[in-house]
């Protein structure tokens, strides 16, 4: 018992160490040579396991970019400094899955209990920027008697546009595509924000409402006794709820499924985002009602999904498709090694490394027999990219997709197959994601040598089957319908609403003709 008390101890004062040594290297600045060197590794690693580098950037200009950031700079740089000079660099590669990460500081233990009963202090309230300017969008509690509306044009001393067009030059959408990046700053805005100026207390607003400016200060508020009993407690999940992918955090469903009218012609499913947990039974368990109900219509919602598994929208497609398919193009790489290079051991603690390890020869040999090459090009095989035959209870009806520049990666290759195939009436906006193709799939995570700031890169181009229309844009919708975006303090729902409309009128043309 006094080793294991002893044991713990050690780990914790590692720990502790540990921490304060990341957090003393975010305030060290690095030597300009040194950063220069993590410029040339950067672009070097993009080039090595990156698969279509120049898809939407000539080679040129993207040497002369790097040749110019090396250049820019003359003057030591902490490490999150020199993030936010390279990070815009790479996103000119205009890949939205390449993204250079910053390093963000760590909480002490102590830190950690002081927040532990606290709300977040940004959390309090919902927001929505539109163009270079923040708004508040919804306020339940009326925390500080803020409208919903309210503008803020300043968070302390810095102004909110300058903030918002300094963190859109970090990351980028797919190609050309015009819808996206909306989506994704709104999601980014106070994780880049929390990123420069940490865990605040409190912070001083400028806010516009009603031809009115004010100051207002935010402070973080206490949970209350119910809600930290609620934090302590483990809820339990029920099976129901693990195949609708049940996040207890945030009490919310990742998926789900019901009949929109009551002769249950209409069915809706909702997928915010392919994850793959239970998404077999779900989709078994949700079309056979269908089938049970003769529903005429399907609607399938996947605004806002960012995407996830291969595997999952494969599954799906077999529910949806009238006849044999191939999802996507053979999985295209580099190098015949490439597969060998993503993440097998990040992310695993250092138990799990050492019990994963054992597996690791195998994991590299299969990586490489699956590899092949083909008329120079080299192709990593897997049983997505092959035929594919149709569930025996797939839908036959009408199918509408509702989609928005939120829909990217795996929800814009499902759109672009289901468009390209008319098998569904896609609806909505522009995808976030490419028509023809994404650079994902898995990772190689580099990180760079000095600054340690790290860079995912995605070693599989995955494209889906279909003809390209090298339009370097998004999926183009059928019907475009405005999602009301920039409205809001109106919920209303318009692209549900125009399918709704539409199939009214398709039965009520049916009914006539019967």
């Amino acid at each position: 018992m006094i080793r294991f008390c002893f044991l713990l101890l050690s780990l914790s004062l590692i720990s502790c160490q540990s921490v304060r040594k990341h957090n003393a290297f975010l305030q060290k600045k690095i030597p300009v040579e040194k950063l220069r060197s993590d410029v040339d590794f950067t672009y070097e690693k993009m080039k090595r396991f990156h698969p279509h580098l120049y898809w939407y950037i000539s080679k040129d200009t993207l040497d002369r970019k790097f040749d110019s950031i090396k250049k820019s700079i003359t003057q030591p740089l902490t490490p999150n400094d020199f993030y936010f000079r390279l990070a815009p660099v790479i996103a000119r590669v205009n890949e939205g899955h390449l993204r250079l990460r910053p390093l963000f500081r760590q909480s002490t233990k102590k830190e950690e209990k002081a927040l532990e009963d606290k709300k977040p202090l940004f959390g309090m309230m919902e927001y929505r920027i539109i163009g270079d300017r923040l708004f508040v969008r919804e306020n339940k509690q009326n925390f500080f008697k803020i409208k919903p509306g309210t503008e803020i044009t300043k968070i302390n001393d810095d102004s909110v546009a300058e903030l918002i067009r300094k963190y859109n030059s970090l990351s980028s959408s797919d190609g050309k595509n015009k819808t996206f990046q909306r989506y994704f700053i709104n999601q980014a805005f106070f994780n880049f924000y929390t990123l420069e100026h940490g865990f605040l207390d409190s912070a001083r607003l400028t806010t516009q409402c009603d031809n009115q400016i004010s100051e207002i200060t935010i402070r973080r508020q206490k949970k209350s006794d119910r809600e930290i009993s609620q934090d302590k407690e483990t809820p339990k999940i029920t099976t129901v709820q693990k195949v609708q992918d049940y996040d207890a955090a945030s009490n919310t469903y990742n998926r789900s499924f019901k009949f929109l009218n009551k002769d249950s012609t209409i069915a809706y499913i909702k997928v915010k985002s392919f994850t793959a947990t239970f998404s077999k039974k779900f989709y078994r368990e949700s079309f056979a009602k269908i089938k049970k109900a003769r529903s005429e219509y399907l609607i399938l919602d996947i605004r806002d999904n960012l995407g996830g598994s291969l595997a999952e929208i494969n599954n799906l497609y077999t529910y949806l498709s009238d006849k044999e398919f191939t999802l996507i193009k053979p999985l295209e790489m580099t190098s015949r090694t490439s597969g060998m290079h993503q993440n097998y051991f990040r992310g695993q603690t250092l138990l799990e490394g050492i019990l994963s390890a054992a597996g690791y020869p195998f994991f590299l040999a299969g990586n490489y027999v699956l590899s092949r090459k083909k008329d120079d090009r080299y192709y990593f095989r897997d049983f997505i990219s092959k035929p594919t035959q149709p569930k025996d209870i797939a839908f036959r009806g009408k199918i509408y997709v509702l989609v928005n520049g939120g829909s990217f990666s795996a929800s814009s290759i499902i759109s672009a197959k289901l468009k390209y195939e008319k098998r569904a009436t896609i609806v909505g906006e522009e995808t976030g994601g490419a028509n023809d193709g994404t650079v994902a799939g898995v990772n190689n995570t580099v990180t760079l040598p000095n600054s340690r700031l790290t860079l995912p890169i995605g070693l599989f181009l995955i494209s889906p089957d279909i003809k390209f229309d090298n339009n370097n844009r998004g999926v183009m919708p059928d019907v475009e319908v405005d999602a009301g975006f920039e409205d809001i303090l109106n919920p209303d729902d318009k692209v549900l609403s125009w399918v709704m409309d539409d199939i009214a009128f398709r039965s009520a043309v049916s009914d006539k003709m019967k």
